[in-house]
């Protein structure tokens, strides 16, 4: 039962990637109302902590555009250090981006889906599809990359709680 559940998950991972990398012809509208073509649209880190496991997790993502309006992909890779275990997570994020509010802030909404791979200090490794819910605020910096700080709520075979800072640069 083990294989096929990493089969799964390698087949669905597969299938992520080769559709968030495809080349597209589709277009949305950005928040200003200006066009952004599905595909790699910026590139960042990350930083944040977790809870259960309490760790300290480190990354990156791609923005890979709009799939349609106000809703963006976001990939991501994050590897988590602490609680006697290491937990590297592959996730796609698809959020809503709400209009701007007062002061320049864009809230967001949405979830992720993918693999999480689990090492244990002396206990063997295991992998699980993981799902999270997430909300955030983003805002654009005066030099055109974007900062956000966002919480996600391990829904399924992922850390409880993570809060993560992050900056995309524009391509």
């Amino acid at each position: 039962m083990r294989h096929a559940r990493r089969r799964t998950i390698a087949v669905a991972t597969a299938a992520l990637a080769f559709a968030a990398l495809a080349p597209s012809g589709a277009h949305a509208q950005d928040g200003d109302g200006s066009a952004r073509a599905f595909g790699v649209r910026g590139i960042g880190p990350r930083i944040g902590l977790s809870i259960d496991p309490d760790q300290l997790h480190l990354g990156g993502h791609l923005d890979l555009g709009d799939l349609g309006r106000r809703v963006n992909l976001m990939s991501s890779l994050e590897v988590g250090f602490g609680d006697d275990l290491v937990v590297l997570t592959l996730m796609a994020d698809v959020v809503y981006r709400f209009p701007e509010i007062g002061s320049g802030w864009m809230p967001y909404a949405g979830g992720g889906l993918g693999p999480v791979f689990v090492s244990v200090d002396g206990g063997g490794d295991d992998t699980e599809l993981g799902l999270t819910g997430q909300g955030g605020l983003a805002r654009r910096t005066s030099g055109g990359s974007l900062f956000f700080i966002e919480m996600k709520l391990g829904l399924i075979e992922t850390p409880d709680v993570k809060f993560t800072v992050g900056w995309t640069f524009a391509r």
